[in-house]
């Protein structure tokens, strides 16, 4: 997902905050305090650990996207051959999924824009499946978390208010961080999800707010 360097703005030229840094503020960041605690305790830099773990399917990610961009992949040149090997599975896996599933991907990374709720974001892709449109997310991680769901469902938000698009599905396709494996998630009601993010949206506010009193 490429978002703008500069941000997100509204027509007016007012600066707000994207889907991911609203939903990050509420990250849940105790299990990662103490994953970075262990790794502490056995010698390790936690930093180098999770940027090694998440080479792999960081690169498959990359993979992904320019197959269906159709523009030419050029491996890291630091990548070894086993690792390759597991990037070339990982994408071929997900190649097959797309194929089978006959979804063809009509457009990538869109830059929207809410004036309604005042927040950002680029979804990856959207596909064509039949007559119907859906929502395609690409993730590097090893699990698939409660947070996924809500930004897809701002994302959903952002086609509908932006460029009239109903899609009737979300496709979350996820690479996991040390071997690239894939695995396909599919939802199709995430109104919930919504309401979350529409209480997160009013609360990211709110909190800078009463940051600027202390």
């Amino acid at each position: 997902m490429a978002t703008p360097k500069a941000g997100y703005f509204l027509k007016d030229g007012t600066k707000i905050p994207g889907t991911t840094t609203i939903i990050s503020k509420f990250k849940e960041s105790g299990g990662l305090i103490h994953w970075a605690w262990s790794l502490g305790m056995e010698g390790k830099d936690y930093r180098k650990v999770r940027d090694d773990a998440a080479n792999i399917g960081t690169i498959v990610h990359d993979r992904v996207e320019a197959f269906v961009k159709k523009v030419d992949w050029i491996p890291p040149e630091t990548i070894s051959k086993d690792d390759l090997e597991k990037v070339e599975s990982g994408f071929n896996a997900y190649k097959s999924w797309q194929e089978q599933s006959k979804i063809e991907v009509i457009e990538t990374e869109m830059q929207l824009v809410s004036e309604e709720f005042h927040f950002g974001g680029t979804p990856d892709a959207v596909g064509r499946f039949g007559y119907s449109l859906v929502l395609l997310d690409w993730k590097s991680s090893n699990a698939v978390y409660g947070d996924y769901l809500i930004q897809l469902a701002a994302y959903g938000h952002l086609l509908r208010e932006v460029r009239d698009i109903n899609v009737t599905a979300f496709h979350l396709c996820r690479f996991s961080k040390e071997h690239g494996d894939f695995s396909h998630h599919y939802f199709q009601d995430l109104s919930e999800a919504w309401e979350a993010f529409k209480h997160m949206r009013s609360l990211y506010d709110l909190m800078n707010r009463l940051k600027k009193r202390v």
